[in-house]
């Protein structure tokens, strides 16, 4: 898999990448990650400036439509992408359903907002997937990417040494993952669950299960009514 970032500040991308799943995957040679800033794309020489004031007024400055068109544009030549991605406060939630998705593509391109936004003719033209990670706002889209990236990353088959490791992360089948324990049994008078300790597999499994459905149901109500109701169109987030 190929993932391209797109960013107005690229220097803080690079430190991430070079860091757990991400580099082992990029070592293991199954995820190629490419770092684009966006003022190469820049027609002021002088500034590479890629932002002006917003039409309408009011306060921030937006990226401009020409440096992004033309970035996206000269790689979009080059290959084909599977999706072309912005994360965005008001795009949808960003599930683990999306990085399962994500994760069987061969090329995904994600662009960096910054600023106040980019310029609305980008997202109507070349965006094909918003994602937001929560209600709240970032600096830019650049942590954003980061996490999808990694999010994606650690699905791809043979980068996690433990292939079921994935499978039975959060969210992965619903609902939230139980609690996990190591040694040693006993710490500080908090003991380990005797039914994780006793080689029963079923049990164990039982427990689990029990122990995820009861965390979801108390953490998360709307993820755990999703769980028990997965026909109900209310539940469809793209």
């Amino acid at each position: 898999m190929r993932i391209d970032l797109v960013s107005a500040v690229p220097d803080l991308l690079h430190s991430p990448l070079e860091h757990s799943i991400v580099k082992r995957a990029r070592e293991g040679g199954y995820l190629e990650v490419h770092v684009h800033n966006l003022r190469d794309w820049s027609q002021d020489l002088k500034h590479r400036k890629i932002d002006d004031y917003a039409y309408g007024g009011g306060a921030g400055m937006v990226l401009q439509a020409q440096p992004i068109f033309d970035c996206l544009e000269s790689l979009m030549a080059e290959r084909a992408y599977d999706h072309v991605i912005f994360p965005s406060p008001d795009g949808i939630p960003f599930r683990q359903e999306h990085a399962n998705r994500l994760s069987l593509c061969g090329n995904l391109l994600i662009l960096c907002g910054h600023y106040k936004g980019v310029d609305q003719r980008v997202r109507d033209v070349l965006i094909t997937d918003e994602y937001s990670l929560g209600d709240y706002v970032l600096s830019g889209g650049e942590l954003p990417a980061l996490v999808i990236t990694d999010a994606v990353a650690r699905l791809i088959p043979g980068v996690l040494g433990d292939a079921e490791s994935a499978l039975e992360d959060s969210f992965m089948d619903g609902l939230l993952g139980p609690p996990v324990y190591s040694r040693p049994e006993d710490f500080r008078g908090h003991r380990v669950p005797d039914v994780l300790l006793s080689g029963n597999h079923r049990k164990v499994a039982e427990w689990r299960y029990q122990q995820a459905t009861e965390r979801t149901r108390t953490r998360r109500p709307d993820l755990f009514d999703e769980y028990q109701n997965p026909s109900n169109p209310g539940n469809d987030h793209g």
